[in-house]
Parts: C-alpha cells; sequence; structure tokens
C-alpha cells in the first residue's frame, strides 16, 4: 500500500501498513539475461522487464504490474511493454493505500508534534528490553549493532516502530529501497499519454486526535509478532531479498515463486490495524480497502476495453488476494503472459 506518513498515531499506522510491492514475468520460452550482482544492476527498455497479469471480461481487459519490495536502491526501471499498455488504456487504476487525517490542518497538527513523539514510546517509560522477550532481545541487539550502531533513542521505541527503524536501516544498508523506483515510472506514462488514474487509497478522518493520541499514549500493541517476524526476515531473507529483486528487473516469475519469503508486513498490519485506538475510529479498514479497489477493477472492467492498474504481488498470487475475489466471480485470470 502507498502511504501518507503523519505524525504520532497516524505514523504508527502509516509505517506499519506499508505494504509489500513490486513483480512479474516474461514468456516460457524467452531467453533471459543471467541475474547479475545487486550492485551492478540497472534496468532499462532493453531489459525484458515484468510481465503483466491479465484480467479480462469478455472483450474487456485489466492489465495488471505485480511489484515486489524492496528493489535496488540505485536501479533505473523502464519498460516499453508498460508503455505500450498504458498507452492504449481508458483509465490507469492506482495501487490500494490506507490515509490518516485530521482536520486540524498543517499547524494544529505540528501543535500535536511533542504528544505525537512521546506516542511512539512504550507505555510507563518501559524500554524494549523490558517489554520483549529474552531471546528476542539478544537477537534484537545483533541486528541493531550490525545495522544501526550506536542508535540509543530506539531502544524506547515500541516493538513495532523499533522493528520498522531496524528494517529501512538494512535494507539501506544492503543497496536496497522500498520504493520510488516502479510507480514514477508508471505515473510518469500515463501522464505522457492523458491517461486518467483513478485513486482507490481510503481516507479516514480521524475527528478526534487529541483524544486518539492521549488513548494510544496509554494503550499497548499486540506486536510482538510483528517485531520477531521482522528479526527473522532480516537474519534469513536479506540475501534472498537481492535475488528477488533481480529476478522482478528482469521478469523471471519462476524464480519469484521459488524463492522462499518471510513477510513481516502482514503481522505489522494486523498489530496496528487491530489496536482499540484505531479499530473503534477506523472499522475494518483491510476490508475497507479490499472493497474499494475491487470496485473501482469491477467499474474500469465493465466500462472500459483496457485497463492498466498496479498491485503489490501478493494480492496476485495468495488463494484470497484480490485477482483470486475476481476470478472467484466469473472473471477470466491468467498470469503474466508477454504482450506482441
Amino acid at each position: 500500500m502507498r502511504l501518507r506518513r503523519s505524525i504520532g498515531l497516524f505514523a504508527l499506522f502509516v509505517i506499519a501498513t506499508q505494504a509489500s510491492a513490486q513483480s512479474a514475468s516474461p514468456p516460457a520460452n524467452a531467453s533471459l539475461p543471467p541475474i547479475r550482482d545487486l550492485e551492478t544492476l540497472v534496468v532499462s527498455g532493453v531489459q525484458p522487464g515484468p510481465g503483466l497479469w491479465k484480467v479480462r471480461k469478455g472483450d474487456h481487459t485489466m492489465w495488471v504490474l505485480g511489484t515486489v519490495s524492496p528493489l535496488p536502491r540505485r536501479m533505473e526501471w523502464e519498460s516499453r511493454e508498460v508503455e505500450q499498455v498504458i498507452a492504449q488504456s481508458q483509465e490507469l487504476i492506482e495501487p490500494p493505500g490506507v490515509r490518516l487525517d485530521t482536520h486540524l490542518g498543517f499547524f494544529g497538527q505540528l501543535a500535536l508534534a511533542p504528544k505525537a513523539f512521546g506516542a511512539r514510546k512504550n507505555p510507563d517509560g518501559q524500554t524494549l528490553q523490558q517489554v520483549v522477550p529474552p531471546d528476542m532481545y539478544a537477537r534484537w541487539l545483533v541486528l541493531k549493532r550490525k545495522y544501526m550502531g550506536s542508535n540509543s533513542g530506539v531502544e524506547n521505541y515500541r516493538p513495532i516502530l523499533a522493528a520498522m527503524e531496524l528494517y529501512k536501516d538494512a535494507i539501506e544498508d544492503v543497496g536496497l529501497r522500498q520504493g520510488g523506483v516502479v510507480w514514477p515510472v508508471v505515473k510518469g506514462i500515463a501522464k505522457r499519454h492523458d491517461v486518467p488514474r483513478t485513486k482507490t487509497t481510503v481516507t479516514v478522518m480521524i475527528e478526534d486526535p487529541k483524544v486518539a493520541l492521549k488513548e494510544f499514549r496509554s494503550s499497548r500493541l499486540d506486536d510482538l509478532d510483528c517485531f520477531a517476524k521482522t528479526l527473522e526476515r532480516l537474519e534469513s531473507d536479506l540475501g534472498t531479498m537481492r535475488e528477488r529483486a533481480n529476478a522482478w528487473a528482469v521478469g523471471d516469475l519462476e524464480s519469484l515463486k521459488a524463492l522462499p519469503y518471510t513477510d513481516q508486513n502482514e503481522a505489522c498490519i494486523r498489530a496496528a490495524a487491530e489496536s482499540d485506538v484505531l479499530r473503534k475510529r477506523t472499522g475494518d479498514i483491510e476490508t475497507q480497502v479490499a472493497v474499494r479497489w475491487l470496485g473501482a477493477a469491477e467499474a474500469a472492467l465493465a466500462k472500459n476495453q483496457t485497463t492498466f492498474a498496479v498491485l503489490p504481488m501478493r494480492e496476485l498470487t495468495r488463494p484470497d488476494g484480490f485477482l483470486a475475489r475476481l476470478k472467484a466471480k466469473g472473471y477470466v485470470v491468467e498470469e503474466p503472459v508477454r504482450v506482441e
């Protein structure tokens, strides 16, 4: 999900709901270049790039670009296939997302900043060492020293926020980055060809931000699973992240499917979304996001000859993902194919 950082409580939800991004494939008989070292990988228009998923209803087609995250920090991505499809499209459906907002405006939010900063910390002044199991904390220290150095402030953070800070620093250290690779290219192509974009972000207004922050500062989150899965991913998956990033860049879907994948995002999303402070103000946000994107997709398939959409790869492959739901409704769904 594409997210907007805000203050305190809202920043927590934004960081936690950072979803995976980016992935796809070439034709089965295509001759692919070998996956090269991450530091030398620069994807250009001459590379095969990711293949596109295809959703059909009669003679109406929606092409879907799957994305994975992270990707090489210095990678430049360009896809002639994507340009070709977007140029023929009547609509671009943006990736799903969540945006939490208030009626306070910039200066009103700025006034809340000190309280928001305090909300990042554990209740009752506890440290990470006091709120996570000893064995888990020992693993945290090893990774923290390796990727964050002597950062002492993070020791007071809630586990979910400490985990996200560690993850961010670790992937930057190995030459990867969370975003900024694919979406700017897609958006630029749509602009060049005057293709209208449909936003699918769900905006939730927090009507009582001062009260919400006060509640949040004294509340606890069920975020140890998020913390543990983040440690596990950094301990075992960083090398695989490089391979996955390169496989996406050259459009090798088979390698993407074969590579083991540990994703801490689901646990972190759940920890944030199911907190009492947010749930009573937002309801079931994951359902709202799904309804918004699927509604936009079905409307586009009903009216457009050709539509282009971008989704995290997990929504294309998991049994209860967005494409699986469309297939259950009778839409024809095909795995990546090369557009001729």
